[in-house]
């Protein structure tokens, strides 16, 4: 799991933080060597001790965050947690423990105290970071985790290793030199005048101009220039005898503007709808987040009830075994009340121990659950902002070429360096 941990104060501060709603769920799991039974008070009194010190960075603040797609018990992270404080120091020293569930993923936080109540000194925590990390590399190997690359090798932290040039040699892999060519030979089959070529060109996405020494062109939308008898298969002098009006045609220059023009005003209609779209779609899986928090909290607290009500009920059993009276004094003397006493003790650490993984199978459940609607929160977030960048991105450099401000080539036109250039 990933162990991030540093020093800091800000007692009351890191309270709320640690008690924000914006979780779904949090648990105060432990309180150890404090007075008090709430994480405020917890930590105030750790800052009141170190009042007595020169300590400004009284706490250790730790969070540990496994795998999402993981299940890890209770028992792990304390285990994880008694691992850490051997390795940093900070054995036996006051500790808050607090779990967070949130968005389909359940973490941990630890705040400990740096203050030595006998010396009345801050623990020093040398070389901290490189401890956590060898801690979390082992906790990966020990769990058969898959290990984030950046633990493997630093410099394969980023997931976007791709340069620009990759980017758009990807995205120029879309056209078809064998379906362009058959569309522009449909339409020239189909148009017995100038104009009619226009408007088939038009239906498909293209547009007619004149040409600067390759006499009539076609754009595309993306400014593709194709020269219109090499495309149509035909000779330069029968193009010329169905396109006669030249001068009717925009310059290749006005073609570009005009496309431009036409692309920024469609590109931004689409936009528009898309994220009305995509707010719609977000806003109901947003509900439906809700309502399963709801349902998950009232399952905990169902849970935490028939908990409490059995244990309370086998409280009573357990202390309905010992006698009182002569024949109590009796058991004292023959050693019978010894060993009521070591069963019922016994028998409360096996129910300590059902009570706890009882409750880790209903939050593995429900993390289960949470997780699954997170994943489709994530999936469509991701898809609407790559979806927005690159509209946004392609909208940008239509407006810079109506601007005159780009040159067309160096924005749709780069060279391509694996594979052959797209014939015109």
């Amino acid at each position: 799991m990933i162990l991030q941990g540093n020093q800091r104060g800000g007692a009351k501060d890191l309270a709320l933080h640690l008690l924000k709603a914006e979780n779904e769920h949090i648990e105060i799991h432990e309180l150890r060597g404090f007075v008090s039974d709430n994480l405020a008070g917890a930590l105030g009194e750790i800052h009141a001790v170190s009042q007595a010190t020169r300590a400004r960075q009284f706490l250790f603040s730790l969070s540990l965050n496994p795998p999402p797609e993981e299940n890890v018990s209770t028992q792990a992270f304390e285990d994880a947690i008694n691992r850490i404080e051997r390795k940093l120091g900070l054995r036996g020293q006051p500790r808050a423990i607090v779990f967070h569930t949130k968005e389909g993923r359940r973490h941990c936080h630890v705040v400990f105290s740096r203050i030595d109540a006998q010396k009345m000194k801050a623990i020093p925590l040398p070389y901290t970071r490189y401890k956590l990390r060898e801690i979390s590399r082992d906790l990966y190997i020990e769990n058969g985790w898959k290990m984030p690359r950046g633990f493997i090798n630093s410099k394969n932290r980023d997931p976007n290793n791709f340069t620009l040039a990759q980017w758009q040699q990807a995205k120029r892999a879309g056209k078809d030199p064998r379906g362009i060519k058959a569309a522009l030979q449909d339409c020239w089959a189909i148009s017995d005048t100038q104009g009619a070529f226009q408007q088939a060109l038009l239906m498909r996405g293209f547009t007619l101009a004149r040409g600067d020494r390759r006499g009539f062109v076609v754009l595309d939308q993306q400014l593709e220039i194709y020269n219109v008898a090499k495309w149509v298969g035909i000779k330069a002098k029968d193009a010329r005898a169905k396109l006669k009006d030249e001068e009717k045609l925009p310059s290749v220059q006005d073609a570009r503007t005009s496309i431009a023009t036409n692309m920024t005003s469609h590109l931004g209609a689409l936009k528009q709808a898309q994220t009305t779209k995509l707010g719609a779609r977000s806003s109901l899986l947003k509900q439906q987040k809700n309502d399963l928090t709801s349902q998950h909290k009232e399952e905990r607290r169902i849970l935490d009830e028939e908990q409490a009500a059995r244990h309370m009920q086998e409280i009573k059993q357990r202390q309905a075994r010992f006698n009182t009276g002569l024949r109590g004094i009796w058991d004292h003397i023959t050693g019978k009340f010894n060993r009521i006493k070591k069963q019922n003790e016994s028998e409360t650490y096996l129910a300590h121990q059902r009570d706890r993984n009882e409750k880790d199978a209903l939050i593995f459940k429900q993390l289960e659950q949470s997780r699954s609607l997170q994943a489709r929160m994530n999936r469509l977030q991701e898809f609407g902002k790559t979806r927005e960048k690159e509209i946004s991105r392609d909208i940008q450099q239509y407006r810079e070429i109506k601007d005159g401000q780009r040159d067309v080539f160096d924005t749709f036109n780069q060279p391509q360096k694996d594979g052959p250039k797209l014939e015109r």
